[in-house]
């Protein structure tokens, strides 16, 4: 890799923050190539084969010796795990040394998804988690990674942090990791060093600020804030807890870990007590360049509950009544209650134990999907949706087909295939016992149900 470049500000920005030892170091690692990292789907059944060590503080985090193609690879495809840099994977430690209480998450600034996936496998069935990202594109790629990860209780939303003003003091969880100067990415992102100006630093403050001015309010009492960056100064990162600790009351929350990770903690003094961040060097940890910081809003702070809403009224969701949702859950064999809605003809289900928290959201944000998508329903035949396959509730009555490496590419290229002894009707198939999507066999063909716009072209 060459020599990367930097700002002679920056170099300037970074020779204060580590002296003059501390800074040939980290020069010495931005011109390093970073390591590869994924984290594992607990929920799906998956053996990591390629040479790999334990990120320390991540339970299902792993350093890969060697990139391989994810897209040429079906289990990457059907949502077995996620491809995250390692140093964002320390919000799993945070929320487990933590124990922090489930219940209605958000992630503000969430696409492509990584830490909405890690938020959403902590909460499993004890939660619901809102993934919204502002830019209707992203958003599009958060849907597509919620979908493939498949736990069902997450929703994606399009909103910008404005909108979210009727949910004050809502979510037990509000996560921000902020839109950043990006100084943490230099060595994987060339763009952002071009980008790096004292001036793009500023605008960049100015835009968190904003952000936080809004999420702040959303936390409700007791629950928590984590804030984060993917840079190293201190006007994005030590000024935002002032900024945070002047606008709200929050409490100083500090994360305990293991000395031997060599995260560098902070301590920020307000007048409100001594409150924490967290940074990752490159040159110190196998990660990159990273800062987090939680805060905890008193108990006292207002809260907000959904409360019972007597008609859901929605200009395109419709609920379904409660003998026909029983009708489904015992049909289809799921475990647990389920809330159905119907959305053009379509139907979803989320749990039943959220839904009242679930209609609170839909009835104010502009949402982009939710729950599982199962499909629609014609008079006793299900039409099967492809995330009802990616899903990991069950697919009872269905057949299944295990695939080889190559039918399962050829499959996800929607690439014309003759499997000897398909079984007529819907099918699931599957690699390595892992759901990829749908085909339908009418004898005289078989119909290929992978999206169009997912197919890989390589």
């Amino acid at each position: 890799m060459s020599e990367i470049k930097l700002h002679a500000e920056f170099e300037s920005q970074m020779f204060s923050l580590l002296g003059k030892e501390e800074f040939e170091a980290f020069k010495t690692a931005v011109n390093q190539t970073p390591r590869t990292s994924i984290r594992l789907n607990s929920a799906k059944p998956f053996t990591l084969n390629w040479p790999n060590s334990p990120i320390p503080w991540s339970r299902q985090g792993f350093f890969l010796e060697d990139r391989p193609s994810f897209t040429l690879d079906p289990a990457f495809q059907a949502g077995a795990y996620y491809v995250q840099e390692a140093s964002s994977m320390f919000i799993e430690h945070i929320l487990h040394s933590l124990q922090i209480p489930k219940g209605i998450y958000l992630d503000l600034a969430a696409a492509p998804g990584g830490k909405s996936t890690l938020l959403s496998a902590y909460l499993g069935g004890e939660g619901l988690l809102v993934a919204n990202e502002v830019i209707q594109s992203r958003a599009q790629t958060l849907k597509e990674n919620a979908i493939k990860w498949g736990l069902g209780n997450i929703i994606v939303s399009n909103n910008d942090p404005d909108h979210f003003e009727p949910l004050e003091g809502f979510f037990e969880l509000v996560l921000v990791d902020a839109p950043c100067s990006g100084e943490g990415m230099f060595r994987k992102d060339p763009q952002a060093r071009e980008e790096w100006s004292p001036d793009h630093v500023n605008l960049c403050s100015s835009r968190q600020k904003r952000i936080m001015d809004k999420a702040g309010a959303l936390v409700k009492g007791g629950g928590y804030l984590i804030y984060s960056t993917c840079t190293f100064n201190k006007q994005e990162n030590e000024e935002m807890i002032q900024f945070l600790t002047e606008e709200f009351a929050f409490e100083p929350v500090q994360i305990p870990f293991d000395p031997s990770w060599n995260i560098v903690e902070s301590q920020v003094e307000t007048p409100d007590g001594t409150f924490f961040g967290y940074r990752f060097f490159p040159h110190k940890v196998e990660g990159e360049g990273f800062f987090i910081t939680i805060l905890k809003r008193p108990d006292s702070a207002s809260s907000q509950e959904p409360g019972k809403i007597k008609d859901f009224k929605h200009p395109v969701l419709k609920s379904i009544n409660e003998r026909e949702e029983l009708g489904f859950d015992t049909e289809l064999g799921f475990e647990g209650k389920g809330k159905y809605y119907s959305l053009n003809d379509s139907i979803f289900r989320i749990n039943q134990a959220f839904f009242r928290h679930f209609e609170r959201i839909a009835l104010h944000l502009s949402l982009r999907y939710f729950g599982v998508e199962l499909g629609k329903k014609q008079k006793n035949d299900w039409i099967p949706s492809h995330e009802w396959a990616l899903s990991t509730l069950p697919k009872n009555g269905f057949a299944t087909h295990e695939l080889n490496l190559d039918q399962a590419l050829d499959f996800l290229r929607k690439n014309d295939q003759e499997i000897a002894d398909l079984p007529i009707g819907w099918v699931l198939m599957t690699y390595q016992n892992l759901p990829l999507g749908w085909v339908k066999n009418l004898g005289n063909r078989v119909n290929n149900y992978f999206p169009k716009e997912w197919r890989i072209r390589m």
